[in-house]
């Protein structure tokens, strides 16, 4: 029996079966599965145009590979022409690594019930990732603790439209710099039982995720199936450093996924048209999604594009915005015609507190997600202040609105229950739908239903105080949290990896640096 299976034997044991039959019972949605069509703004000449155009960078321009002997090394055995630290990629080649990279891939959670597919029609959400800053109603804004950090891991495992606990869904500043990606990894590895993602600030990290999923899942399955997705950040413009590509280099080898991903800001890391951002973009996604094949041809990739625009006053990320937009849905037709996974879009807003700017700018990047065939959404909930703070009141008020994304993607259904020709006979010229048979029998279903915002009569609502969203946010945020109770795991597995993190954290002192 593989490592694999007898952990998962173990974990399958008394212990693990009592613990399930006491846990408080909570439903997880399934990933979601497109029915309804992406929404494409290029045309097939635009597309032409961009990708040569993408080409012509890498083969004139090229791209940096910035203190990493290596890297060059691999490039110039495939063909790339080196100069100092600048690569410059024939034209074609990068295209032709990109071939073995999997159009599609599982990403395997210890609840194999809650396995990801990622690719094709399917659309996967993860929560916010990086800020500093924490915030909350009654605390307001502050620098984010390590019991923040499993707050959101909680609060992540507890909401039913979230696929994914994440990676780093808010930096928790009271743990040394070198060693708080231990503790990250072992919430999300022990406090949720859904797929997470590894660490990527210095390339030991990166092994030390590998390490620790081998504990959680087995040596042997961890190298033949993966088990995290993580975040790759390509330095914009054109640049790619030696951290995040050490990252990426450990990964692959794993062969465990990685987001590809330049880091846009249109305007300062990218040109301020769309067609000359798209083309960077591509370059960028071309040159390192090829890198990684380099390492291991078929190491899972997702093709990622972070995009915002700059306030021309201020120098401000701006969100919700239509060239932002009209990016993400071009960046989505270029991933689909290199066959490979899209990560884009996410809760954004430039708000500094969850209100109207929020919503407004949250909502356009939500449902442009949807539309432009993202596989992938980072972000999708609880982002806030350009990425700086992570709120909790945000995260439950997205997490609450990612369910109208998944009765979107439905479409419209036109079976013989849908078309419901009986209950129009049935109620006639006049008459009202409430009591009919059709509406009995389907109305449980019929419509998406938020377990957040507030429907009641003026009076009703008055009566209990009158709460805006953020106090209901507030409310449920305590709610979630207390009902929450930990997922089984096998106590041999769960004494290991804590073992690990104690071990690692002995051998070098605390640095915040």
């Amino acid at each position: 029996m593989a490592g694999a299976e007898r952990r998962r034997a173990r974990g399958g044991g008394g212990a693990a079966r009592r613990a399930a039959r006491s846990a408080v019972s909570f439903e997880t949605a399934k990933y979601i599965e497109r029915n309804i069509p992406d929404f494409e703004v290029l045309t097939e000449e635009a597309l032409q145009i961009i990708e040569h155009n993408a080409e012509t960078v890498l083969e004139e321009i090229g791209v940096n590979f910035v203190e990493n002997p290596a890297a060059l090394a691999r490039w110039k055995e495939a063909g790339a022409d080196i100069d100092g630290e600048r690569v410059r990629i024939p034209r074609g080649l990068a295209r032709e690594l990109c071939k073995t990279a999997p159009s599609s891939f599982t990403q395997h959670a210890r609840n194999p019930d809650r396995n990801v597919v990622i690719g094709g029609r399917n659309l996967v959400l993860a929560p916010v990732y990086g800020p500093p800053f924490v915030r909350d109603a009654s605390g307001g804004r502050r620098y984010a603790t390590m019991e923040d950090f499993r707050k959101f891991v909680k609060l992540g495992y507890m909401s039913k439209w979230l696929h994914h606990s994440g990676g780093t869904v808010c930096e928790p500043t009271d743990i040394p710099v070198n060693k708080r990606h231990l503790d990250m990894l072992h919430a999300h590895m022990t406090l949720s039982d859904k797929p997470f993602m590894g660490s990527v600030t210095e390339p030991s990290r990166a092994q030390d995720s590998v390490d620790m999923c081998s504990i959680l899942f087995g040596e042997d399955f961890v190298q033949n199936n993966p088990v995290m997705t993580s975040l790759i950040n390509i330095n914009s413009p054109m640049t790619f450093d030696d951290v995040m590509m050490g990252a990426l280099e450990v990964y692959a080898k794993n062969n465990q996924a990685c987001i590809i991903s330049p880091f846009i800001v249109g305007g300062a890391m990218a040109p301020v048209s769309v067609a000359g951002t798209l083309t960077q973009v591509l370059a960028e996604v071309l040159a390192g999604i090829a890198y990684s094949q380099l390492i291991r041809p078929g190491a899972p990739v997702i093709m990622g594009a972070f995009v915002t625009s700059i306030d021309m006053n201020s120098g401000a990320p701006t969100f919700g915005t239509p060239e932002a937009a009209h990016i993400t849905y071009g960046a989505g037709q270029l991933a689909r015609r290199l066959g490979l996974p899209y990560r884009s879009a996410g809760s954004f807003c430039g708000s500094k507190l969850p209100d109207a700017q929020a919503a407004y700018e949250t909502a356009n990047s939500l449902n442009m997600g949807l539309l432009s065939g993202v596989n992938f959404m980072l972000h999708s909930c609880g982002w806030l202040e350009g990425g700086l703070v992570s709120s909790f009141e945000k995260f439950v008020m997205d997490a609450d609105q990612l369910g109208t994304l998944h009765h979107l993607a439905q479409g419209v259904s036109m079976d013989e229950n849908a078309q419901a020709l009986d209950a129009i006979r049935e109620v006639g010229p006049g008459g009202h739908y409430l009591g009919c048979a059709h509406t009995q029998a389907n109305f449980k279903a019929a419509f998406w239903k938020s377990d957040l915002l507030d429907y009641k009569p003026y009076e009703t609502w008055e009566d209990e105080g009158g709460r805006d969203t953020q106090t209901l946010a507030s409310e449920r945020v305590e709610k979630l949290l207390g009902d929450y109770q930990q997922p089984a795991l096998d106590p041999a597995v769960s004494e290991a990896l804590s073992d690990y993190v104690t071990r690692k954290k002995a051998e070098v002192p605390d640095s915040f640096m």
